[in-house]
């Protein structure tokens, strides 16, 4: 059998505290994260954001927050120039940079999309879902779905992948454990690549047609089959697409605020496992993963291990010297940002910031031996000044398998209904977790026209320039309506 190409993917999960990054003190930390187990550039990169600006600046969309994107392709680029010339200097052979591929965003939830050859970058679809007040976008998910191509010198096809990308916010404090499994069931149900509506109302429309004979009404099955197929193909579950999910999560250690006396788990992640407080003694306490284990969330998912301290939340101390200019990634110690910190005393530290994926399916381990998701490397980049999170990042090289070794074949979609018959948790890209929300796309959509209004009311409220402004403008239109209709 010929070997399996693979993709270089690298993903990062940010939570911006709403503020925009310092470019040359993240470039730093990303260039480093480059390096980690790699000699190379990765070939995709994204990054996953949460409160990436103001709330109003997100309900506005992409006019106020072009200069949010723009920073973080600064720092990506900026990174990518310095890792090459390094491996230049190394006589290796020099990667291309990065292109911006696209940007897209749900409220303050958002998502960034670079590759190295984006010619190579096919079929690109988004979707998003808000799930804060209202179902309004002060915390959602938004989705990426592209197919990736390798060709051959010739240019011939050598290997096509799909694969999907979310980046997700979810609801906060700790005592809000099952709002947030909620808000995973929004995201399962209800984050699709395709108006759901069009798909249920064909399968109505087909029942409506149909007569008592025993032939339509086995074509009827059929046409449910085919329907619900339909339906599973454009979830986040496609079972022909690679699956990630990045985000803060938000999941934590307790359901309850720390009290005065309570034990926090030890900022260095360098001491050992034997003192009682090394970070890892708390992490049997993770909400996220025990409620993965019990079926209630992040269903089917997988993670690698966990070898950082929480990523949340963080006090960090007085600013102790300015920062380099912004356009350049110097050698200067300025530009590392170098931060004395400490967690906050009124919230559990916590690993709410994540990444997650799908590994290879047994069924396609039996066709192509046993190929997994290869993990590079999974840490969490030291802490900016901008922010209360760390951000957290993956490198993976996914395999490049085709749509045909993914799907599940009848034989093993036979094998996971009967694991569930016996109470096992089955494979979503077989069974979903949840019934598609077939009214998710038109109640977003109607939802979205008064998310912009909100946003110019609230960034109008704002400023007293601004209020004077749209307030003589109200008057103004007020006096010409009642002139003109005397």
């Amino acid at each position: 059998m010929d070997p399996i190409p693979t993709l270089d993917v690298f993903i990062l999960t940010f939570n911006a505290a709403k503020r925009q990054i310092h470019v040359p003190a993240f470039a730093r930390h990303l260039y480093n994260a480059f390096g980690q187990n790699a000699s190379h550039l990765p070939e995709l990169v994204v990054i996953s954001l949460q409160e990436m600006a103001p709330l109003a600046h997100g309900f506005i969309g992409s006019y106020m927050l072009n200069s949010y994107f723009q920073r973080y392709e600064s720092a990506v680029n900026l990174a990518a120039a310095k890792f090459a010339a390094e491996v230049e200097r190394q006589s290796l052979a020099k990667d291309h940079p990065y292109t911006l591929v696209t940007t897209r965003n749900v409220g303050m939830t958002g998502i960034i999309l670079f590759a190295r050859n984006p010619d190579m970058v096919k079929h690109l679809r988004a979707t998003e879902i808000g799930f804060g007040a209202g179902d309004m976008a002060n915390k959602g998910a938004v989705g990426l779905r592209l197919q990736y191509n390798k060709i051959n010198a010739d240019d011939s096809l050598l290997a096509s992948t799909e694969l999907t990308f979310v980046s997700a916010h979810l609801a906060a404090m700790e005592w809000n454990l099952e709002k947030r499994n909620k808000n995973w069931e929004s995201i399962a149900s209800g984050l699709l690549f395709d108006d759901p509506k069009k798909y249920a109302e064909s399968q109505e429309r087909r029942f409506a047609n149909q007569d008592n004979s025993e032939f339509e009404a086995q074509q009827a099955l059929l046409s449910q089959d085919r329907t619900e197929k339909s339906l599973h193909d454009i979830s986040i579950y496609k079972p022909t697409s690679h699956l990630f999910v990045a985000g803060d999560l938000n999941y934590r250690i307790s359901k309850s605020a720390p009290t005065s006396d309570s034990v926090f788990p030890d900022r260095n992640p360098d001491n050992t496992v034997e003192n009682s407080n090394h970070f890892s003694h708390f992490l049997a306490r993770d909400q996220l993963t025990a409620e993965k284990a019990a079926g209630r969330a992040l269903h089917g998912l997988s993670e690698a291990e966990i070898k950082f301290p929480p990523t949340y939340k963080l006090v960090l101390s007085p600013k102790s010297k300015p920062h380099v200019g912004p356009d350049c990634v110097g050698d200067e110690d300025d530009d590392m940002d170098e931060l004395e910190w400490s967690w906050a005393l009124h919230r559990w530290p916590g690993w709410c910031d994540r990444i997650l994926f799908q590994e290879i399916p047994w069924w396609a381990r039996e066709i192509v031996g046993n190929k997994r998701m290869n993990i590079l490397a999974y840490n969490s980049l030291p802490p900016v000044r901008s922010s209360d999170h760390k951000a957290v990042f993956l490198r993976v090289e996914v395999p490049m398998l085709q749509s045909q070794c993914l799907e599940p074949p009848d034989s093993a979609i036979q094998v996971e209904l009967r694991a569930q018959s016996v109470g096992s948790l089955p494979d979503p890209r077989v069974l979903l977790p949840f019934t598609i929300d077939v009214q998710s796309w038109e109640r977003r959509a109607q939802i979205r026209k008064w998310e912009s209004t909100i946003g110019w009311s609230m960034l109008i409220s704002q400023s007293k320039e601004s209020l004077v402004v749209f307030l003589t403008l109200l008057i103004v239109g007020i006096g010409t309506w009642w002139y003109r209709s005397r």
